[in-house]
């Protein structure tokens, strides 16, 4: 695993450390924005702030809608 102060990752390393996605599946989340990426030249990115501010809003909102119920 790499290290936890890394500002950036690959697409299917953070689609397997965050969504257990295969490679292909990385890239076809990426594609749909359901990962959030940077390029750099021909490189994508995958920004770990955005993705990890990303899922907070995620689980805020869940936990938003399992109250109103």
């Amino acid at each position: 695993m790499p290290d936890k102060n890394q500002l950036t990752i690959s697409v299917p390393e953070a689609g397997k450390r965050y969504f257990d996605l295969s490679r292909g599946g990385s890239y076809e989340a990426a594609k749909r924005g359901d990962i959030p990426t940077i390029r750099i030249g021909r490189r994508i990115r995958v920004p770990v702030r955005a993705l990890e501010r990303m899922l907070d809003k995620a689980v805020e909102r869940s936990r938003d809608r399992a109250e109103a119920i």
